[in-house]
């Protein structure tokens, strides 16, 4: 038996002799969330077509590999499943429509004639990134809102308000950890006890904003229970 080292030499020289390499080819580009940076990056989708070498040189086919995404900056390559997690802008984008049609939505099912709950919600939008929202802008939307829905203010949650809800958190949810989901469903919730106790329309819309977000339903309960804690 040869020595391990031997081995090794051995195994070392023939793979200069004989081997792979491919050809990359760029066939897109644009940004994306880099795992490896940790952060936005632009990148390069590549194709790839394998060829065996001789000494270096490449002699035969081998077919076609990838494709790839290159970070441009650390030069890794990712699959490109790594293109379906939104970038750091995108994802911020993301959360702060998603707080303010959940601040709306909760509006809608308690109407707008509480101060308190007005000026809660928007609070709760300007600390998501819209910063020049204000009371009246609010209450002037939930009314747009439900005059174009033909909803009634404070009446129980429609078709319609599942389907905005749906759409502002179905592609949110899977990139939220549970406590960023929790931690939103609690400011929605906040708002409707701004005025008081929830109200069976503020509950059923409370109900559609945690399925939106998968939580399940022992969940919401819990945190319907705990948002009346002070904090």
């Amino acid at each position: 038996m040869l020595p391990v080292r031997g081995r090794d030499d051995r195994a070392a020289r023939a793979a200069r002799i004989l081997g792979t390499r491919t050809a990359w080819t760029p066939v897109g580009d644009g940004e994306f969330f880099c795992p490896g940076c940790g952060g936005d990056r632009n990148y390069q989708r590549l194709t790839g077509r394998r060829r065996f070498t001789l000494l270096g040189v490449p002699v035969l086919p081998r077919g076609v590999t990838g494709p790839v995404v290159e970070c441009a900056a650390c030069r890794r390559h990712f699959g490109t499943d790594v293109l379906d997690h939104p970038t750091t802008r995108r994802f911020s984008a993301m959360l702060r429509d998603a707080v303010h049609t959940v601040a709306l939505a909760v509006l809608a099912a308690g109407g707008t004639g509480s101060r308190t709950a007005l000026e809660t919600a928007a609070a709760t939008v300007r600390a998501a990134g819209f910063d020049d929202c204000t009371e009246d802008q609010l209450a002037a939307l939930v009314e747009a809102l439900a005059a174009d829905t033909g909803r009634v203010l404070g009446g129980p949650s429609g078709a319609s308000l599942a389907i905005e809800l749906h759409e502002a958190l179905d592609p949110l949810a899977p990139h939220l950890a549970c406590a960023g989901r929790e931690s939103l469903f609690l400011q929605a919730a906040r708002i409707a006890l701004a005025d008081g106790p929830y109200t069976p329309a503020e509950r059923d819309a409370l109900t559609t904003i945690g399925a939106a977000l998968t939580i399940c339903t022992d969940d919401v309960n819990r945190l319907l229970a705990a948002a009346r804690t002070p904090s």
